[in-house]
C-alpha cells in the first residue's frame, strides 16, 4: 500500500487497482465485471468462463491483506443484469462469504443498473465516506471531493519504441478515477479528452509501484 492524500483526505493505493481508506478500514474498488465471459458467449462470442472466481479470489486477497471492514464496489460490478444468475457455484459461495465477512456496498453502474438480488450487501446510488463522494461515473458538475470509476484507464507510454500500459489511477483538484479490477476488463487511455475533460487539465496518472506513487502529467 502506498500512503498519498486526495483532498486532504488519506488514502492508499494499492497495486493491484483499488484504494484502501485508512480511518474506516474500507476498500474501494471499481468495475469488477463479473460474468463479462459468460455475457459474450450468450453472444456467441467464446472467452474462458473463469473471469468471475479469479476477479473474486483477488477482492478476497485483498480483504485479507489490508483487514478491510467495509468494501465498496464502484459500479459496474456485474457486466449485465443477467450476470449474477450466471455465477457458478464457487464464485457465488466465494461472494457470499465475502458479503458476510465485510460491510459490502454495491454502488450502480451503467452495466448493473436494474441491481437486484446481490448476494448480500446493500445497493446504492452513491455513497458519502468521509467527504468523499462514492459513484460509478464522475458528475462534472459535482465539484465536492469525489472517487468514482467507469473508465479503465491506463496509463500508456512508448518505451523504446514498444507500446506499453499499465491500469492507472487518473487524479485532478476534486475527482480520482479508479482503475477496472475486473481480470477480463479492457482500458481507455488515460489522456483521453473524454478523461481530461472531466477530471481537468491538470490530470495525473497515477501508477502504484511496490512502495512509490508514481505521477505523469496527462495534458502533454
Amino acid at each position: 500500500m502506498v500512503p498519498f492524500s486526495f483532498c486532504s483526505v488519506d488514502l492508499c493505493a494499492l497495486p493491484e487497482g483499488g484504494l484502501f481508506h485508512p480511518d474506516s478500514a474500507s476498500l474501494l474498488l471499481a468495475d469488477l465485471h463479473l460474468e463479462k465471459a459468460s455475457s459474450y458467449a450468450v453472444r456467441g462470442q467464446m472467452l474462458p468462463p473463469y473471469d468471475s472466481i479469479e476477479t473474486l479470489r483477488r477482492v478476497s486477497a485483498l480483504v485479507e491483506q489490508t483487514g478491510a471492514r467495509a468494501l465498496y464496489c464502484l459500479g459496474d460490478s456485474f457486466h449485465d443484469r443477467g450476470g449474477i444468475a450466471r455465477l457458478g457455484d464457487e464464485a457465488r459461495g466465494l461472494l457470499s462469504l465475502l458479503t458476510a465477512r465485510v460491510r459490502w456496498t454495491w454502488i450502480v453502474g451503467n452495466h448493473d443498473r436494474a441491481f437486484s438480488d446481490p448476494l448480500g450487501g446493500t445497493v446504492a446510488a452513491e455513497v458519502e465516506l468521509q467527504g468523499l463522494i462514492l459513484r460509478h461515473e464522475a458528475d462534472a458538475d459535482d465539484r465536492r471531493p469525489e472517487v468514482s470509476g467507469h473508465y479503465h484507464p491506463k496509463y500508456k507510454v512508448t518505451l523504446r519504441g514498444r507500446r506499453v500500459s499499465r491500469p492507472c489511477f487518473v487524479a485532478g483538484r476534486s475527482k480520482l478515477i479508479l482503475p477496472s479490477f475486473g481480470v477480463l476488463t479492457g482500458g481507455m487511455d488515460a489522456a483521453d479528452p473524454a478523461i481530461l475533460d472531466m477530471v481537468g487539465q491538470d490530470a495525473r496518472a497515477l501508477v502504484a509501484v511496490q512502495q512509490k506513487l508514481l505521477g505523469f502529467p496527462l495534458a502533454a
